[in-house]
């Protein structure tokens, strides 16, 4: 058994080549082999929010405080709040982050596939984000 404590592992901003605005990651774990899960505790301040970006074998969010926002491309943008469960399935293109007002946080998990857990696109522009849901 591995036992990870709370507190001994530092946060880190979230880097600006995935990320608009602030966001904070803590707890990061990842399974060792042959596990391929690992995932992350996510913090984003309002208006904060992932790139564009894919999973090659799809994502869980287990969104634990607030409320946010999530598309998959091609789809309108959906209101999402803590105790929701959202799977975006292997390779297909989305984001997720707070809403303009209110803060998120979820814990992301998502499996390794040839050593990569997600592939990174292009930003979500401010028209893209700011189109909002069709109704929340």
């Amino acid at each position: 058994m591995k036992l990870i404590r709370n507190g001994t592992q530092p946060s880190i901003k979230g880097p600006a080549d995935w990320f608009t605005g602030n966001v904070r990651i803590d707890s990061p774990f990842q399974g060792e082999a042959p596990a391929r899960a690992g995932g992350a505790i996510v913090t984003f301040e309002p208006g904060a929010r992932t790139a564009w970006h894919t999973h090659p074998l799809g994502q869980t969010l287990l969104v634990t405080s607030g409320c946010g926002w999530t598309q998959c491309e091609g789809e309108e943008i959906v209101l999402i709040r803590a105790g929701d469960v959202v799977w975006c399935p292997p390779g297909h293109k989305h984001w997720h982050g707070a809403t303009p007002t209110t803060a998120i946080t979820h814990i992301a998990i998502a499996e390794m596939l040839d050593g990569r857990a997600v592939d990174w696109l292009e930003h979500v522009t401010d028209e893209q984000y700011l189109a909002g849901p069709a109704k929340e």
